[in-house]
């Protein structure tokens, strides 16, 4: 196997050069690849390959195209990763206070396996649960004021504090153990059942981690597959072998889920910031289509239309 050697940016140019990128009119490409890491860069060169197996560009194809599309991605990052956010707040809100109103709010009833389903296949994840909580709470409980007021002046950390330090993962798995009352009640607040919420939430988590850390996300697939909605039908989605092509698994799934779960006018704005800086980098592309992207995506080519409905 070849070895990865170190590369000066001069070097990192003449490599993408010789397979056919131009830098023409493109000012300093030596700060970009400096500032974004030429790996990483590098990695939303796909789509303006001569094939799959070819490591040639396309003929014509600039820097500033596949800088354009990397851009792109961190707009998405950013715009997703706050309406995640919004929506991790909701849900750790609704669940600590249904939980809180059904069994209790202190330490000695949402860590004890009483609380949780009584299926006997869920046992050892209920228990390795609790001890990833516990140790959540250990170590993060005196680094934020909230719990760290409770804990010195009244000893214990109610629910809907230590729901702050809890990670939106391990919240996510606390859902899959609640006893079936408990998961249908919060289902509700969001107007989805709890087949749908137990599917939404793994991948609301995956998305959320993936923005937080700057992963490559316009064409990521999270593992878990969401189930076919009425949006898929209302936007003629076609299929493919019985089963839609888009927005099962790709990050269009995930734009569904926020369709569902997010108040209206916090979704409308999301469409409108995603179409703006789809709008930008159609712009900036030549050599591909924005469909090409947008394929990668997930979106249908009427996605905006999702708001009408």
């Amino acid at each position: 196997m070849g070895k990865k050697i170190f590369k000066t940016i001069d070097e990192q140019i003449d490599i993408l050069k010789n397979k056919g990128l131009s830098f023409e009119d493109f000012n300093n490409p030596n700060e970009v690849l400096v500032r974004e890491n030429y790996f990483f860069l590098n990695g939303y060169r796909h789509l303006f390959l001569k094939s799959e197996n070819s490591s040639m560009f396309i003929e014509g194809t600039n820097f500033s195209e596949m800088y354009g599309l990397f851009c792109f991605d961190r707009q998405l990052r950013n715009i997703l990763f706050k309406n995640i956010m919004i929506l991790e707040n909701n849900i750790k809100s609704i669940f600590s206070y249904v939980i809180s109103k059904n069994h209790g709010y202190k330490e000695s009833t949402y860590l004890d396996t009483s609380m949780f389903t009584k299926d006997s296949h869920k046992i050892k994840q209920i228990n390795d649960l609790i001890k990833k909580m516990k140790r959540q709470i250990r170590v993060n409980g005196k680094q934020h004021n909230a719990t760290k007021h409770y804990i010195e002046n009244y000893g214990y950390l109610p629910l809907w504090v230590v729901v702050k330090v809890l990670s939106f993962g391990i919240v996510s798995e606390l859902y899959c153990i609640f006893k079936k009352e408990d998961q249908e009640e919060i289902s509700t607040y969001f107007g989805v059942s709890v087949d749908n919420l137990l599917t939404y939430l793994p991948v609301l988590s995956n998305y959320r981690n993936l923005c937080a850390h700057e992963d490559l996300c316009y064409e990521h697939k999270s593992y878990t597959f969401i189930n076919p909605t009425k949006y898929h039908h209302l936007l003629n989605i076609p299929k493919e072998s019985n089963e839609y092509i888009y927005g099962l698994n790709d990050v269009f799934s995930l734009i569904i889920i926020l369709k569902e779960m997010l108040r209206k006018e916090d979704f409308n704005l999301l469409i409108h910031e995603i179409s703006y800086e789809i709008d930008i980098l159609e712009g900036k592309l030549k050599t591909i289509n924005i469909n090409k992207v947008l394929d990668k995506m997930g979106f249908p080519p009427n996605y905006r239309d999702i708001v009408k409905f």
